[in-house]
């Protein structure tokens, strides 16, 4: 899984060693850290793109992110696309989720799925609550899943 930050650059670490080094770097500099991981995903044509994020937030002092697209031609529908959205931030917080309890970072997931009815990701929301809520993970949906809908919605192409 190639992964890479904001500006473009690519991170040649393993996922995790590279956010336990953030994470090392960050409270030594004195900051209180929260992550957020959230997943967006667009249709163009025939393929698929998903960008998975790794958000980091500085408590008063901003942030930075981790990121991770990619393609595919399977054609899903809308629910089955949420869902896929969820499974892929899902299995990046598992990977990931020792190191938030040794180091004492609060993680939410967060779901690009709308908690008003009238929208159609709305049909995804209680499997995709349970699924992460089932995990042991905090689960945010629009309009507080900022990581899903705001960070990785601006890098999925």
């Amino acid at each position: 899984m190639l992964w890479r930050k904001f500006n473009g650059d690519p991170i040649q670490l393993p996922i995790k060693t590279a956010v336990q080094q953030a994470i090392k770097r960050e409270t030594d500099a004195g900051y209180h850290l929260k992550v957020c991981i959230g997943t967006d995903s667009q249709v163009k044509g025939r393929e698929t793109e998903f960008a998975t994020v790794i958000v980091f937030l500085r408590e008063g002092h901003g942030g930075f992110m981790f990121i991770h697209n990619e393609k595919t031609t399977v054609k899903y529908s809308i629910k089955e696309r949420m869902l896929v959205e969820v499974a892929k931030s899902i299995e990046i917080a598992y990977e990931l989720c020792d190191l938030f309890t040794t180091y004492d970072v609060d993680m939410e997931v967060h779901a690009d799925i709308n908690t008003n009815p009238h929208f159609k990701s709305n049909e995804a929301l209680r499997e995709a609550m349970g699924y992460i809520l089932g995990m042991g993970f905090a689960f945010k949906a629009k309009p507080e899943a900022f990581a899903s809908s705001s960070c990785a919605n601006k890098v999925v192409n």
